[in-house]
């Protein structure tokens, strides 16, 4: 297939109203980063937005995309005077990608990741000479068979590539972005939060008036602590240092072995090796044990490069250190990601081990889930108790992937990481005896983790409260609660032009019933959108000429796949999820999608 490299425009002639108009306004001119600016209020005047961000890293820079889209004004404040300069959290899931496709940045993220865009692999060896060794995998998706899932695919781009094309979207978007601004306080109270930032750059106060402030202020979040929310899990995992290095011989050794990362298991020399350009400039995270009394000082620049050559295999390696970085790997995760107007997202919401980069990931996709509800609430089209549906939606979400991913470190032995043993030999995530994940092996049982997890409780209708947040296996067959299945679909009378139904849903809620048997789903859906001026967009999916899509390049059945019938719907959710579903015709199809719709959004 030939994939779109970017979101199509979603198809015109659907029916349904967009509900209420946008209450929050068009954003001003964006702060510049590394300045504080006061958009629209005089210096320490106070600045009414309707959400602040507090954190201008990965979660909270895809936070601001994800509301500029749908049109909600925020401003987002961050400490340091620009994005990130280390090249780290490199792996982004084919989910993640999903939503930047739909967001409309996923060509200028593939662009800017292009020099790695051939390398695939984990490796495994005692050393890099010679040809000892295994790969734990050689190809991410091998025959390409993720293509029958998703419009999209994994993408490895380093954070420091990735920011600033998540900084470039968010300003264009018309987010204010106040790079160099610092938190200093903030009161909550029943309508919203008051919060005193200030530029590090002039020392200027400004005092910020939101509906919501969003909590996306790393692992050490003071947010979280003034909140007084605790965490659960084993807490710290191991200790690296992340060492940038030049080497000219080093691609030499390494040869036509195009790996993501090589972990390097000599005694006295593990360590984890990644390629930041496959020519001359790399990353190497060697094992800190603040435990034994280490500190980051005793990591020289000669103590790194000897590391850095035993672990290699070659004493002569020309090594030249460019820079260090401490971090820290842990699995907690929030005993609540909300306190009334402040949520949680991202690391000050839960931490994981890189192993998989399931962290950014699972903090990216908690923004999505967030910024919908966040529009939704704020523009008057869903209730209230909407905003409680994140806390139960995510949470678990992130307590399942962060036990996936312990035990991912454990099955790549990396650096500095010795769990302690647990009671019957059992692994990290209570495993048996240090069994295989979801799956059966070091690769298998990823998709599941990525893709396939689910929404039990929370924002949807019908969903099996007794269903595991992460399946056993990859089943996205349209069940409640789980991301809705992609289906190349083919808009009414608009020539070779393909969408994936996924392209359907950023903004609205959207319900898909059948052109061939009309039920009266699609004339319920438009009264219904009207009357209660909520956002609802209906699609008649078929090849009969009422028809707003018709079936893609092949067979497959919308229905079928979505587990209805012919005379059924599916309503999914404006983040990709199925809130709900109808196996077949129902008697009042308008009384049933008016409750539907009403739980979902929180209507009272």
């Amino acid at each position: 297939m030939n994939e779109r490299a970017d979101r199509p425009d979603r198809p015109a002639g659907a029916s349904g109203t967009s509900g209420s108009a946008r209450t929050s306004g068009a954003a001003g001119p964006s702060g510049t980063p590394g300045t504080a600016g006061t958009t629209g209020s005089a210096p320490g005047a106070a600045h009414r937005v309707p959400v602040l961000i507090v954190g201008g890293s990965l979660v909270g820079l895809s936070m601001s995309v994800f509301l500029g889209r749908l049109g909600v004004r925020h401003t987002l404040v961050e400490r340091h005077a620009g994005t990130s300069v280390h090249p780290r959290g490199r792996g982004n899931n084919v989910r993640t990608m999903e939503l930047f496709r739909v967001a409309g940045v996923e060509a200028d993220i593939r662009r800017a990741a292009a020099t790695l865009a051939g390398n695939h692999g984990i490796l495994q060896t005692p050393t890099l000479i010679g040809d000892a060794g295994e790969w734990l995998f050689k190809q991410i998706d091998p025959g390409d068979g993720l293509a029958r899932f998703s419009p999209s695919s994994w993408c490895l781009c380093s954070q420091n590539d990735l920011e600033p094309e998540l900084l470039a979207h968010a300003t264009n978007l018309g987010g204010d972005l106040r790079f160099g601004t610092e938190l200093l306080s903030f009161e909550p109270d029943a309508d919203g939060v008051t919060a005193i930032v200030k530029s590090r750059e002039t020392g200027e106060h400004t005092t910020v008036r939101a509906d919501y402030l969003i909590a996306a202020d790393g692992p050490r979040s003071p947010v979280r602590e003034q909140l007084g929310i605790g965490q659960s899990g084993p807490g710290d995992l191991f200790h690296n240092i992340s060492v940038t290095f030049r080497s000219r011989r080093l691609a030499d050794v390494v040869g036509e072995r195009r790996f993501i990362v090589c972990y390097l298991t000599g005694e006295n020399s593990d360590g984890a090796l990644l390629p930041v350009d496959n020519r001359e400039s790399w990353v190497f995270h060697a094992p800190w044990h603040p435990d034994r009394g280490e500190t980051v000082e005793d990591f020289t620049d000669e103590r790194c490069a000897a590391h850095i050559r035993r672990a290699i295999g070659d004493p002569e390696l020309d090594v030249e250190i460019t820079g260090k970085a401490p971090w820290h790997a842990a699995q907690r995760v929030a005993r609540s990601y909300r306190s009334g107007r402040v949520l949680l997202a991202g690391d000050s919401a839960h931490e994981m081990s890189p192993t998989g980069a399931f962290g950014s990931n699972t903090g990216i996709q908690d923004a999505h889930n967030l910024a919908w509800k966040l529009a939704a609430v704020l523009e008057g089209w869903a209730g209230e108790g909407l905003m409680d549906t994140y806390d139960a939606e995510r949470r678990p979400v992130a307590e399942a992937t962060s036990a996936r991913a312990a035990a991912r470190s454990v099955e790549h032995s990396h650096p500095g990481f010795a769990p302690p043993p647990v009671m019957g030999g059992g692994a990290p995530d209570g495993r048996p005896g240090g069994a295989p994940g979801p799956g059966g092996g070091p690769q298998r049982g990823i998709l599941n983790v990525a893709l396939g997890y689910r929404y039990p409780q929370g924002a949807v209708v019908g969903a099996d409260p007794a269903t595991p947040v992460v399946p056993e296996g990859l089943d996205l067959t349209g069940a409640p609660g789980s991301r809705a299945p992609h289906l190349w679909l083919r808009p009414s009378g608009d020539g070779d032009a393909r969408v994936s139904t996924l392209d359907l849903y950023e903004d609205s809620l959207v319900l898909l019933s059948d052109a061939a048997r009309p039920t009266g789903w699609h004339e319920a859906a438009t009264r219904l959108a009207a009357d209660l001026r909520v956002p609802l967009k209906s699609y008649r999916v078929g090849g009969t000429p009422e028809a707003d899509l018709v079936q893609g390049d092949d067979d497959t059945d919308w229905a079928r796949a979505h587990g209805v019938t012919r005379g059924g719907a599916v309503l999914v959710r404006p983040d990709g999820f199925v809130a709900w579903r109808s196996p077949g015709p129902a008697p009042d199809p308008e009384s049933m999608l008016r409750q539907v719709v009403r739980t979902v959004l929180a209507l009272t």
